[in-house]
């Protein structure tokens, strides 16, 4: 009978999906791999059965199992993550599991072949057992983060996909053409609590950029700041530049840096302050009249670097 499916105990431990395996000095450094056209041609012995894949599926956390793999005395298997938390009791029999290893299941496991999880993506390559996982994380074909900030949504695909999700199901704004010119207008700019007020989405180069413009707290002090995410893969953002300028009465303020990567989420781009920050004595300054209500005009322009 397994008992760990009526168990309080295991159900939370399953919950924890993003435990990372245990790290092995003997895997294959696929990191230069990822890509590699070698790589990518589909081998006899690629197809692996479900029943196997099963075999190696902790029936705890329910990842896959990676050295060292355990077992108990009548052979029931659990990851090394999972086994502390389990208090050496096996899952499926409650019997003690002591420090027996399953050899047999980790020289099957590195016998094995298997496809990205990311096939259904575009990727074609198929990856030694102990070298999928490290691919996987690099795979030029894993979906983005939906780059929407207003709130924790959690859709995520390629960047065709998510472009209509922006402008279909959050209404964000989408504009044509690598120039822009955004008026920010707010009534009571003394309330701050890190919202976001604007994402906007330009289409040029054949590509797509976030324009994030936002209020937050840094130190005791209440700021604005306003930077520009490039909707695909770090490598292809450093082929782009853009430049933001805000400024009134006289004065003005510049900023040119390069779009990062959507990969990178929302909140470290803008908690690594890379942007145009304005402080909000200023902002209010270039607002003019009696600095009660926040009016900023931001222009800019992308470029792609020759």
């Amino acid at each position: 009978m397994n008992m760990a499916s009526n168990s309080p105990l295991f159900d939370d431990i399953r919950s924890h999906s993003d435990i990372d395996p245990p790290q092995n000095e003997e895997l294959t450094d696929v990191s230069e791999l990822v890509n590699d056209p070698t790589q990518t041609a589909h081998k006899p012995n690629g197809i692996v059965s479900s029943s196997v894949r099963e075999l190696l599926e902790c029936p705890v956390c329910l990842n896959a199992m990676y050295p060292p793999i355990h077992q108990c005395s009548n052979g029931h298997t659990i990851c090394s993550s999972c086994k502390p938390r389990v208090h050496n009791r096996c899952p499926t029999c409650r019997h003690e599991l002591g420090n027996i290893r399953c050899l047999a299941l980790e020289k099957v496991a590195a016998s094995l072949e298997l496809p990205c999880k990311y096939q259904g993506f575009g990727c074609i390559g198929i990856y030694p057992y102990y070298s999928k996982l490290k691919h996987e994380s690099q795979c030029v074909y894993r979906p983005y983060n939906c780059p929407y900030a207003g709130s924790e949504c959690s859709v995520m695909g390629d960047i065709p996909y998510l472009a209509t999700h922006l402008k279909d199901d959050h209404k964000v704004d989408m504009h044509s053409g690598s120039t822009f010119n955004h008026r920010y207008v707010k009534s009571n700019p003394q309330e701050v609590e890190n919202a976001t007020w604007m994402l906007t989405v330009f289409s040029c180069f054949g590509q797509y950029f976030c324009l994030h413009f936002e209020a937050f707290q840094l130190g005791a002090a209440p700021v604005y700041i306003a930077f520009l995410r490039f909707m695909g893969d770090d490598n292809e953002a450093k082929n782009y530049s853009y430049s933001l300028e805000v400024g009134g009465n006289g004065r003005k303020m510049v900023w040119q840096g390069v779009p990062r990567s959507i990969r990178d989420s929302h909140c470290k781009v803008r908690d690594s302050y890379d942007g145009l920050i304005i402080q909000r004595n200023m902002a209010l300054f270039f607002s003019g009249g009696d600095q009660k209500e926040l009016k900023l005009r931001v222009t800019g322009r992308i470029w792609k670097e020759q």
